[in-house]
């Protein structure tokens, strides 16, 4: 199955596609859409919402893997602005017929390190390892967004597979 794995961001949104069957992963392509904060925020999520279809239609993906939005009480205004993202990149499943699915951080950290307080460095280089890459993707929006469509992957498996 062709996974997208999205980290949304209002400054970078990563996006890594991978074919995945369980424990079988590949990737196919990963990046990232970068955006001005001198645009105004329309502006901003235009550019994430034309993006993303683009993505989409080149991949075909079967599944869009998002990761929960957490908000920290200290940060408040963080998920006001990273809600737009992800609203964005809801619509763009939606438009494109492709079914959502969100995670939390933690239960995706569990999933690639077997660890869901695992360090961002300990995802990044689990992703590193698992996808034989010479180095860490970079940013590090990239390889959350991998460690996202490797997660679903990896738990779809677990879920399917288990005997009764």
């Amino acid at each position: 199955m062709r996974i997208l794995g999205i980290d949304p961001g209002l400054n970078t949104t990563g996006y890594g596609v991978i074919e995945g069957e369980g424990f079988k992963v590949s990737l196919i392509e990963a990046g990232f859409i970068r955006t001005s904060p001198k645009d105004k925020i329309e502006v901003r999520l235009e550019k994430i919402h034309r993006a993303l279809n683009k993505i989409i239609a080149k991949f075909k993906p079967g599944v869009l893997v998002l990761e929960k939005l957490y908000a920290h009480w200290r940060h408040p205004t963080t998920a006001y602005v990273l809600g737009h993202a992800r609203g964005t990149i809801c619509l763009s499943a939606k438009e494109n017929n492709v079914e959502l699915v969100e995670y939390a951080a933690t239960r995706i950290k569990k999933a690639i390190t077997g660890r869901g307080q695992a360090s961002k460095q300990q995802v990044q280089r689990m992703i590193q390892s698992i996808l034989s890459l010479e180095t860490i993707p970079q940013p590090a929006d990239v390889s959350d967004a991998l460690a996202l469509a490797i997660g679903y992957s990896y738990m779809s498996r677990s879920i399917f597979n288990r005997k009764i």
